[in-house]
């Protein structure tokens, strides 16, 4: 059961209202009883009065609590009156208005209604001890009795206002949830089209150009050996995206992504079977990867070991796995100084939003070689 259903829907919910009704059916049984003495007419005539400015007044406390206060004050103080009359039974009435009064929520005042008209509750009781020659023990019961109402129906309006409370942080809640769902959905959404632009937009644009080229060599110059030549080069491509595609897809369904260590085995197995080049993999260290980073680092070693077949064709290709304090796969290579392509930068990017770098150019400790670092800490 969700716990909105369990929660008034204003402070005066169903519950207010069911017990406005019993209230008032234990106030009809006892003024029932009543045989006030003397039963003059004015007293028969406050007490019914009274009973029906009090049905009036707490059926209005939801709507219009400000006059329900009046006519629910005008009723204890004018029943409070004449509770020194015997039997009159009025002290009832005085208790049901008091009780009602103090479940009132004033937003501007606060407590100061409720406290004026139990000021005038106690006042009414001390006229009536004087009028009809009551002890001072009758008068101390009449406040005892009126106490212990308004303290049960200042408990009641204080579970309203937590329920109230609790009501409106569930909102707030479910708004907030509603919210955190939908900037996730937003989140995957743009981590699914980066992963859609970094496959196909770098795979496919490299196959078109191949493509064009090839075509042109026929129409142009008739050279068939060039052309077959970017054909086989496209092919290449194409299988490279393919992977590229398939790792993607791996990594969103977060459930068939490889460990790192075992997917660049077969991704330096594959190199060395196109390219005919030897590639000596190094693996220090184990830790359990995010797909995400999996992902990404394996992108930055397919792609350094492309540009090392395309700028150093035949030069063994040493590539390390190293987990201390992070992850990092350096590539090393002989071979020219180059730029930066697009596929780095790339990658670089698709490493950043992993948390990790990417770093390529000669290195420093053997200046004939190329490196390339990614690393995520």
């Amino acid at each position: 059961m969700k716990l909105k259903a369990l929660l008034p829907a204003r402070p005066h919910g169903e519950s207010g209202w069911v017990g406005r009704v019993l209230t008032t059916g234990v106030a009809v049984a006892v003024l029932a009883t009543a045989r006030p003495e003397p039963a003059d007419a004015w007293v028969w005539a406050v007490l019914v009065t009274g009973f029906v400015v009090f049905v009036v007044g707490s059926f209005l406390m939801a709507a219009r609590p400000y006059v329900s206060f009046g006519l629910l004050t005008a009723v204890a103080i004018s029943s409070a009156l004449i509770c020194g009359v015997d039997s009159s039974n009025s002290l009832v009435l005085v208790l049901v208005a008091a009780t009602d009064i103090a479940v009132l929520q004033f937003r501007r005042h606060g407590n100061r209604p409720i406290v004026a008209a139990s000021i005038g509750i106690a006042v009414a009781y001390g006229v009536s001890a004087w009028l009809f020659d009551k002890p001072d023990s009758w008068y101390f019961t009449q406040l005892l009795w009126t106490a212990v109402l308004i303290a049960f129906g200042l408990n009641r309006r204080q579970y309203e206002v937590q329920a109230r409370q609790t009501e409106q942080l569930l909102k707030q809640t479910q708004l907030a949830q509603s919210e955190h769902t939908r900037a996730a959905a937003l989140e995957e959404r743009g981590r699914i089209a980066r992963d859609l632009h970094d496959v196909l937009a770098h795979s496919l644009g490299a196959l078109s150009v191949q493509l064009e080229v090839a075509e042109a060599l026929l129409e142009e110059r008739g050279d068939t050996a060039g052309a077959l030549e970017r054909v086989r080069r496209s092919r290449r491509l194409a299988v490279q995206g393919l992977a590229e595609a398939r790792d993607a897809v791996a990594a969103l369904r977060a459930d068939e992504v490889p460990e790192l260590p075992a997917a660049l085995a077969a991704l330096a197995e594959q190199h060395e079977k196109d390219h005919g080049t030897a590639v000596r993999l190094t693996v220090t260290g184990a830790a359990k990867l995010d797909s995400g980073v999996t992902v990404a680092l394996l992108g930055a070693a397919r792609e350094a070991l492309t540009n090392a077949a395309k700028h150093a064709p035949g030069q063994i290709v040493d590539m390390r796995l190293v987990y201390d304090d992070g992850v990092r796969v350096s590539v090393r290579n002989k071979g020219v100084t180059r730029g930066e392509g697009f596929g780095l930068a790339g990658m670089r990017e698709r490493l950043a939003l992993v948390g990790g770098t990417l770093t390529a150019g000669a290195d420093p400790d053997a200046t004939a070689d190329w490196l390339v670092v990614a690393e995520v800490e």
